[in-house]
């Protein structure tokens, strides 16, 4: 055969065509490799424990006892508010798979818990505030009779270590019935967390050693009701269960926080904060964020407390 002017011999060709089969069967080796690896991590994926939580902490806390045997998603995406939230279509889609559900008490859970079920009636649903005593949602200075005795239950526990570790307990608890084989290493993980957990509050009751009991910090919203009872704190709020304050209730908070030498407000990415502006505009004090529902909850907790402190010199 001749081509390009070349003579091409037998041998040629049959040496071309071992080439060529060389190659397929190194393609097709490769194929089935990544096939292979792919039907491999859909397998350990599926083997995962899948888990639905209402907030982004929760998620933190379930990863840290469940390790590498969990797959946990937060249905209350960032920036987001549990007031409000209401989930998205594939979420909706999400829960059909998923084996556990932990609450926590959060405004939403009211409207769609119910719904959740029923989209999938065979989901254990764990409610991770079981044995927590709610304290109310602290509004201004009021002598209110209802508002005192009567007001909206505080849902964020997730604030304040010695509770987290109460949480931690049920979440524990549920991995360990729902997966009983692997309740080894949900203990480890367990020990682990709590370990963690007792660390930072030690660390935080330091950071608070030395400023005395009823230290005070201004908060647009009271979600920090928890963390302050924790650490002898005081938390003097902007909005009242869920309102923003009037007229005649924002000049009362204007002289409050300037009689208290307030230095800062501290304001929820989740949430509107003009009224926050307002008063530190009126007072000329700073705004800072605190975020509740940070996904990092230890350093979160960390970075809060060293805020706090540092408006109280």
């Amino acid at each position: 055969m001749i081509c390009c002017g070349r003579n091409i011999s037998r041998g040629d060709i049959e040496s071309g065509i071992g080439i060529m089969t060389r190659l397929k069967i190194l393609t097709l080796f490769m194929s089935i490799t990544v096939l292979f690896w792919t039907s491999s991590s859909a397998v350990r994926a599926n083997d995962k424990l899948r888990i639905i939580v209402s907030i982004i902490p929760q998620k933190y806390f379930v990863e840290k006892i469940g390790g590498d045997l969990v797959d946990v998603s937060a249905m209350v995406l960032p920036g987001a508010s549990p007031a409000t939230y209401g989930p998205k279509p594939q979420q909706m889609v999400g829960l059909t798979k998923a084996r556990i559900y932990f609450a926590v008490g959060v405004p939403f859970e009211k409207v769609w818990l119910k719904k959740f079920v029923n989209v999938n009636p065979a989901m254990t649903v764990v409610h991770t505030e079981d044995g927590i005593e709610k304290i109310s949602m602290e509004g201004q200075d009021s002598h209110d009779e209802k508002t005192h005795h009567h007001g909206i239950k505080d849902p964020h526990i997730w604030l304040s270590p010695p509770l987290v570790m109460i949480q931690s307990r049920n979440i524990f608890y549920a991995l360990t019935t729902v997966d009983p084989e692997h309740k080894e290493v949900y203990t480890e993980n367990y020990k682990s967390f709590i370990r963690e957990v007792v660390d930072i509050d030690l660390q935080i009751r330091d950071v608070f050693s030395g400023e005395g009991d009823g230290a005070r910090f201004m908060v647009y919203h009271p979600a920090w009701g928890y963390f302050a009872k924790a650490y002898g704190l005081k938390q003097i709020p902007v909005e009242i269960e869920g309102k923003e304050p009037t007229a005649r209730e924002l000049e009362h908070l204007v002289h409050s926080a300037g009689r208290e030498g307030v230095k800062a407000i501290f304001v929820q990415p989740q949430l509107s904060s003009k009224s926050a502006h307002t008063i530190a505009k009126a007072i000329g004090c700073r705004v800072m964020f605190a975020n509740p529902l940070a996904e990092n909850w230890s350093e979160n907790l960390l970075n809060v407390a060293a805020s706090f402190q540092s408006v109280q010199k």
